[in-house]
């Protein structure tokens, strides 16, 4: 149950960000726009930004999904996790990886479904969402792995970014459409 209602599916004012949100997904509102709009310039800035978290990185889509999955189960944030799990899969992951993610600590070691820098980027993950800290270890292996430096920086954003998600679907109770 949403802790402050949704707004209104039929939203229409203020008509340029419900328009900018709506074009962004395609023509509808999901209940995190829903409950975004509370706050036009929360919702203005929120779209913007995801919009480019979502679609103008570098960083390999797969691994981008593969850390919101887990983000999303490690803050027990289902929504996230409902969103983002068909994406993953969209991106060439599979239904055994969908799966394993729900044990995040397990599948940071799964070699047998899990290649080494998706390993990694799950380490980091746990590191970040947890601790906030990151091992040296686990940073060194990120960066072998990726090789270079702009998927680093992006993969600490996404996993940053999708903490701050995570954080506010939870708080809110915003549910599964």
């Amino acid at each position: 149950m949403p802790r402050i209602p949704y707004q209104p599916l039929d939203l229409a004012e203020p008509a340029d960000i419900v328009n900018a949100v709506r074009q962004r997904r395609g023509g509808t509102l999901i209940n995190l726009d829903r409950m975004l709009l509370h706050s036009p310039a929360f919702a203005s800035g929120w779209n913007t930004f995801l919009r480019e978290v979502r679609t103008g990185l570098h960083l390999s889509p797969r691994l981008r999904e593969l850390a919101m999955c887990v983000v999303a189960v490690l803050n027990g944030a289902e929504y996230e996790f409902h969103h983002h799990a068909p994406e993953f899969l969209a991106a060439g992951g599979n239904k055994q990886q969908v799966q394993a993610m729900r044990d995040p600590v397990r599948a940071a070691t799964d070699a047998n479904l899990f290649d080494a820098t998706e390993r990694a980027a799950l380490q980091l993950t746990i590191e970040m969402t947890r601790n906030v800290t990151v091992s040296d270890e686990t940073f060194a292996a990120v960066r072998a792995a990726l090789g270079s430096e702009q998927d680093v920086v992006e993969l600490v954003g996404v996993i940053a970014t999708y903490n701050m998600v995570s954080r506010f679907l939870v708080a809110l109770g915003v549910e599964p459409e």
